[in-house]
């Protein structure tokens, strides 16, 4: 595949991520703070991401499975964690973490256990979509082209 035909895939999927609800405009606005002092910065601010979220979901998955549930202690871990998705734009993961909450203020054990598995689907599901973004970038950059963030017009 020549890098055009790259960039054009590049610019469908990730137009495609926005259609989808996946990301919103602040991922936007992290890909224009990408430049040449620091080409990889999307790369590290999303992979900062991924480590934070694996740690907070089974923070929660284990203050979820105590006897006594400390709903304030869960409430902190799903605030941090949509404040993360939030600051990357990863908007279903966010709003899926905005329920979650609602269910910690009314302390329900069940409920937040379903909200847990929502939010562990959207993020499995970002992740995989963003890795795959990528992925993609990677492959435009070492073929010599650029990422065609200017054509993102939505």
């Amino acid at each position: 595949m020549d890098v055009g035909q790259m960039q054009r895939t590049w610019v469908e999927y990730t137009k495609s991520l926005f259609r989808e609800g996946f990301l919103d405009a602040q991922f936007t606005q992290l890909q224009l703070l990408q430049d040449e002092s620091n080409p990889d910065f999307v790369v590290e601010v999303v992979s900062l991401f991924f480590e934070d979220s694996e740690r907070l979901l089974n923070d929660l998955a284990r203050a979820l499975d105590q006897q006594i549930v400390d709903f304030k202690r869960v409430d902190a871990h799903v605030h941090q964690l949509k404040g993360s998705s939030s600051s990357i734009g990863a908007q279903r993961v966010k709003n899926a973490c905005i329920a979650f909450r609602n269910f910690c203020e009314e302390q329900n054990s069940e409920a937040c256990l379903k909200c847990l598995h929502q939010v562990q689907q959207e993020y499995y599901l970002v992740k995989n979509k963003l890795e795959t973004l990528i992925r993609l970038e990677q492959q435009i950059v070492a073929a010599g082209g650029s990422i065609p963030i200017e054509e993102l017009s939505f």
